[in-house]
C-alpha cells in the first residue's frame, strides 16, 4: 500500500443528501477536503456524474407537487423549528465549518448567525406570500395578484462561507413551497450536509432540501436540466459570467454574483482610530477570504496617509495568528495549499511591481503546518497594479495615498468590480459627497463597516447600479437630526 492509499485508508468519505438520505457517490470521481490548520487529508468528497444530479433533480421535482400544495403557515412553522435546531447546534456547525475551512470558531459562529437572519424572516412566509388585489378595474373585472413557487431551484456556493450563503438561497425558496438542490464547494461540504439533515429533522418532507457534491460536470446539468426553474450563484466573477450565461439562455431566472475589490476612503478629517479598527476587521478578518473583505486603503494626503500606516503597523502585528482549537486567535489559515500558494505569489508580484512590504508577506514560522498567511500591509502600491486590481482573497491590505477627493474616487472606481467600501469623515456632508460618486453597492459611512449598527440611518440611492445603501452613523444619526444631502441625492 502506497502512502496515498493508507492516508485515503483514514479518512472520512462523503456523500450526497437526496430524497431526505444519504446517497453514496457512483461517479468514482472525489475531491479533497483537508483541515488547513493542519494541511492533513480529513475526508473525501463524491463528485456527481450527470446521471447522479439528474436523479437528485427527478427527487426535488417529484416532492415539489405536494410540498408546492402545502399551506404557507405550515411552511413558516418548519422554518421556525429549522431556526430552533440551528440555534441548538451552532457549536456542532461552527466546528464543521471551523475544521474544514479554517475560520476561527467566532467567524464560523457569526457567519451562521447571518444566515440564521434569513431564516428568521423567511419565518414570516405567510404574510410575505400575500398577493393583490383590485376591484372593479374594468367594468365586472376584478383583478388578481397572486405569488406561486416556480418548482425546483438550485444554490451553487462558494467555499468562504459554506453556512451563511446556502441560507441566503434555500430558506426563502423553501419557504415560498420550492424544492431546492444546493450544490456547495467541494472544499468544505460537511456543514451543508448538516444543514440538510436538520432541514428534514425540522419537518420538510424527504426531496424538499438535497444536497449534491460536484465539480463543472454536476453544475452544467443544474444549468441545462428544464426541470430546474431558477439559479443561484455566489464565486468568482468568471464563473458569474458563466452561470448567467448558460442558465439564462436555457430559460432559467438566474441570480450570479461574482467577486470584489473593495475600498475605504479616509479623509484627513477622518477618526483614524475608528478607521484602522475598520479596516483590520474588514481586511483580516477571516482571513481576507470574503467578497466584502476591504483590501484597499485610500487616505487623501500625505500626512493621512502616514498617520493610517502608522496606526496600522501595531495593530497587524498584535493579531493572534493560530487554528480554531486556539480561543485566542484572530485569525486562522486560508483553505487550501492552493489558495496559499496563489496569495504568496499576488504577494511577490506586489514586491517585484515595486510596493513596499510593512508587515507580513510569508507563512507563520511558528505555524508551519497549515496553510497560513500572514496578515500583510502594502504602502505605495500603484493603483494599476496587480494587488490593486485583482481580487486577492487572502489577509492583504493595500494603501494607496492620493491628493484630494477626486483622486480618491476615482482609485476607488478604477476597477471592474463595485460591491461595496466605505468612507471615514468627520464631515458627513463631505463623506456623502464622495460616496454618491463611487460606482458600488453598498457604502458604509463612518459605520461598522460589516453590520448596520443601532442608531444607523440609511439612505438609499439612485444610481447605476442595482442596490445601493448609505449607512450613516454618529451622534447627528441618533439624534435623528437632517442630514443635509447633496442635490442629487435629495431628489433621488
Amino acid at each position: 500500500m502506497n502512502t496515498r492509499d493508507a492516508t485515503l485508508a483514514k479518512v472520512r468519505d462523503l456523500s450526497h443528501f437526496v430524497g431526505g438520505k444519504h446517497v453514496k457517490g457512483e461517479s468514482g470521481r472525489f475531491g479533497d477536503v483537508f483541515n488547513p490548520t493542519s494541511g492533513a487529508l480529513a475526508a473525501r468528497v463524491p463528485l456527481a456524474s450527470t446521471a447522479e444530479a439528474e436523479r437528485a433533480i427527478a427527487n426535488a421535482r417529484q416532492a415539489f407537487g405536494g410540498w408546492s400544495e402545502t399551506s404557507p403557515v405550515t411552511r413558516a412553522r418548519v422554518m421556525f423549528r429549522y431556526k430552533e435546531l440551528i440555534e441548538r447546534h451552532m457549536d456542532e456547525l461552527g466546528l464543521l465549518i471551523a475544521s474544514e475551512h479554517g475560520k476561527v470558531l467566532s467567524d464560523a459562529k457569526g457567519s451562521i448567525q447571518r444566515g440564521l437572519e434569513v431564516v428568521e424572516f423567511a419565518c414570516g412566509i405567510p404574510h410575505l406570500m400575500k398577493g393583490e388585489y383590485s376591484d372593479n378595474i374594468t367594468a365586472g373585472m376584478d383583478l388578481y395578484s397572486i405569488r406561486q413557487p416556480l418548482g425546483v431551484c438550485a444554490g451553487i456556493t462558494p467555499f468562504n462561507f459554506p453556512a451563511m450563503v446556502p441560507m441566503w438561497m434555500f430558506p426563502m425558496a423553501i419557504a415560498c413551497g420550492n424544492t431546492f438542490i444546493l450544490k456547495p464547494s467541494e472544499k468544505d461540504p460537511s456543514c451543508p450536509l448538516r444543514l440538510a439533515e436538520l432541514m428534514l429533522e425540522a419537518g420538510a418532507p424527504p426531496g424538499v432540501l438535497n444536497v449534491v457534491n460536484g465539480d463543472k460536470e454536476a453544475v452544467d446539468t443544474l444549468l441545462t436540466d428544464p426541470r430546474v426553474a431558477a439559479v443561484s450563484f455566489v464565486g468568482s466573477t468568471p464563473i458569474a459570467k458563466y452561470v448567467f450565461a448558460t442558465g439564462s439562455v436555457n430559460g432559467k431566472r438566474v441570480q450570479a454574483l461574482g467577486g470584489a475589490k473593495n475600498h475605504m476612503v479616509v479623509m484627513p478629517d477622518a477618526d483614524i482610530d475608528q478607521a484602522v479598527d475598520g479596516l483590520i476587521g474588514a481586511g483580516y478578518g477571516s482571513a481576507g477570504e470574503r467578497c466584502m473583505a476591504i483590501s484597499v486603503a485610500v487616505p487623501v494626503g500625505e500626512e493621512t496617509a502616514n498617520r493610517l500606516v502608522e496606526k496600522l503597523i501595531p495593530k497587524i502585528e498584535s493579531l493572534r495568528i493560530g487554528p480554531y482549537t486556539d480561543d485566542k486567535a484572530d485569525m486562522g489559515p486560508v483553505v487550501t495549499k492552493d489558495a496559499q500558494n496563489r496569495i504568496k505569489g499576488l504577494i511577490s508580484r506586489g514586491v517585484e511591481e515595486g510596493a513596499k512590504l510593512l508587515v507580513g508577506g510569508g507563512a507563520p514560522a511558528q505555524l508551519p503546518k497549515g496553510f497560513y498567511v500572514e496578515p500583510t500591509l502594502f504602502a505605495d502600491v500603484d493603483p494599476g497594479s496587480t494587488l490593486a486590481q485583482e481580487e486577492i482573497f487572502g489577509p492583504v491590505l493595500c494603501v494607496i495615498p492620493f491628493d484630494d477627493d477626486d483622486d480618491a474616487v476615482r482609485i476607488a472606481n478604477d476597477t471592474i468590480y463595485g460591491l461595496s467600501g466605505a468612507v471615514h469623515s468627520a464631515s458627513v456632508e463631505r463623506a456623502l459627497g464622495v460616496a454618491r460618486r463611487i460606482r458600488s453597492g453598498t457604502l458604509s459611512v463612518n459605520g461598522d463597516y460589516e453590520q448596520t449598527p443601532a442608531g444607523t440611518l440609511e439612505i438609499q440611492l439612485a444610481s447605476p447600479t442595482l442596490f445601493d445603501k448609505l449607512n450613516i452613523t454618529g451622534e447627528a444619526a441618533l439624534a435623528g437630526a437632517e442630514i443635509p444631502l447633496p442635490h442629487e441625492l435629495a431628489q433621488a
